[in-house]
This record gives C-alpha cells, sequence and structure tokens, in this order.
C-alpha cells in the first residue's frame, strides 16, 4: 500500500489552535508590557514553551502522523502520547503566576468546589483509567471507524493529560499541593499501569484490534508487529518522559529552596538590624 504523506489540514484544528495562540500572546504581551520584571512574570522561553505545544498539537493532529494513524497502529501510539504528555506539559510550562492572575480566583474556586476530585489521587486514577479504556479493542476500534468518537478520544487525552500534568507543574499553589516524594509517588504510581499496558500490547501473543488486523498493511509491517512497536513506544516513553518530569521538579525545588533560604536571611537580617 503506498504510504500516504499528506497534511489532513482540520479547519476546526487551525481555528482553534490559533484562537489559544491568540489569546495567550496577547496576555503575554500586556504582562511584559506592564510588569516591572517581566525576564520573571514572561520570560520569552515560556513563549517559547507554550508555542511549542501548539505546534505539537498540529504536527500530532493534522500533520502526516494524524493521516498515518490510521494506516498504522504506532503512529497513533505517538499521536496519544503527544497529545496526553507533551502537549499538556509544554503549555503549564508556558505560563506563570502573573500571566494567570486574571483566572487565579476562578480555579481556587473550581477546586475547592471540585472536592476530593481536585486531589492528585484522583487524577492518577482518571489518567489510568482513560488510557486504559481507550485501549480495549472494542473502544479502539470504534474510535477509528466514527469521527466523533474519534474527536472525543483526542479531547478526553488532552483533558486528563492537562490535569495530571497541573498538579506536578502547575505555578499556582494549589490547596492538595504535593510534597516530599508526593510527585515522585505521584508520577510512578502512574507510569507504572500506563508501562504495563505498553508492555502487555508489545508482548501480547497475537494482534488485538480488528481494525488494524483487516486494514491494508503500510510499509510491509504487520498487524501484530505493529501493535508491538505501539506498546513499546508507549513503555519507552512513560519512562522517558517520567526521567525528564522528575528532572524538571528537581530543579524547581532546589531553586525554591534557595529562593526560601535567601528570605530567612532578609529576615533574620531585618531582625538584628532593629535598635533596642
Amino acid at each position: 500500500m503506498a504510504t500516504r504523506i499528506v497534511w489532513t489540514l482540520e479547519p476546526g484544528v487551525l481555528i482553534g489552535v490559533a484562537l489559544v495562540g491568540g489569546v495567550y500572546l496577547r496576555r503575554w504581551l500586556t504582562v511584559r508590557r506592564v510588569s516591572d520584571l517581566p525576564a520573571k512574570d514572561a520570560p520569552v522561553w515560556r513563549l517559547g514553551c507554550f508555542a511549542g505545544s501548539l505546534l505539537i498539537a498540529l504536527l500530532a493532529l493534522v500533520s502526516p502522523v494524524d493521516a498515518l494513524a490510521d494506516d498504522l497502529f504506532f503512529m497513533h501510539m505517538v499521536q496519544h502520547m503527544l497529545l496526553l504528555d507533551l502537549v499538556p506539559i509544554l503549555a503549564i510550562l508556558g505560563l506563570t503566576k502573573v500571566m494567570l492572575r486574571p483566572v487565579t480566583r476562578s480555579v481556587s474556586d473550581l477546586e475547592r468546589r471540585a472536592g476530593p476530585l481536585a486531589h492528585p489521587a484522583f487524577a492518577v486514577l482518571l489518567y489510568v483509567a482513560v488510557i486504559w479504556t481507550w485501549h480495549i479493542p472494542a473502544a479502539y476500534d470504534l474510535a477509528l471507524r466514527h469521527p466523533v468518537v474519534h474527536i472525543l478520544e483526542h479531547v478526553s487525552f488532552v483533558a486528563v493529560g492537562s490535569l495530571y500534568w497541573w498538579h506536578l507543574l502547575s505555578p499556582i499553589r494549589a490547596r492538595m499541593r504535593l510534597g516530599g516524594m508526593g510527585p515522585v509517588v505521584y508520577m510512578a504510581s502512574t507510569k507504572l499501569f500506563v508501562g504495563a499496558l505498553g508492555m502487555g500490547l508489545a508482548f501480547a501473543p497475537t494482534a488485538l484490534y480488528a481494525y488494524y488486523v483487516h486494514h491494508a498493511r503500510t510499509w510491509g509491517i504487520s498487524a501484530h508487529d505493529d501493535q508491538a512497536i505501539a506498546g513499546l513506544i508507549m513503555a519507552v516513553e512513560q519512562s522517558i518522559v517520567m526521567g525528564l518530569a522528575l528532572a524538571i521538579l528537581f530543579m524547581r525545588m532546589l531553586s525554591e529552596s534557595e529562593r526560601e533560604q535567601q528570605r530567612k536571611e532578609r529576615y533574620s537580617e531585618s531582625y538584628i538590624s532593629i535598635p533596642e
């Protein structure tokens, strides 16, 4: 079968990305203009992260990745991993406390009203449940055969990925903040279950998805080998992302620790300088 190297260029996706990018850019420019510390409140690297998130979303949804996902399971897996992890991670890294001020109170109110649904444990359960549910063969084949269900699948991946990574990377201090070894446990528990799914797909004795079994094969890859590659991509991606996220969180922890120490030193100096 001929390889389909085409750009789908879905108008809905292009318009959505343009609107989100326009709202972000307007806020970023506003903060840069009014802030006394623009390099801190709206640094250029944050803009680069958010732009990277939008570009990866386009790569996943309108590039040849999307077209090939209909023919190859492993390309579909690449698409899902991009939407679940890289798009939310870069989007959240593109935000700062100052940039979020217009919505900070609304986010805090929503978190308070959500109750246990705002707990990190719920984000873990939801992340794992959504991934496992969509990879049930019947659900997976249904999404591939029905465009509306396929859109729902992609939206759910972006939504659950955003909630999951928000607990780890949000610049707004949450009421239920992960502290100490919390981030390690949070990620390890999630990636363990998702990695197990990936390894299960990789070493399954037969191809599990009827859509790909009966679909014309691309690049001469059998349905079983295609599934094995997809499973390995899922398992390896989860390990790489967890490692990188832990490194980022460790650097953030060191930075926060340093700032806290500086605040304590300034307080001590001001206390000593008060005359008796």
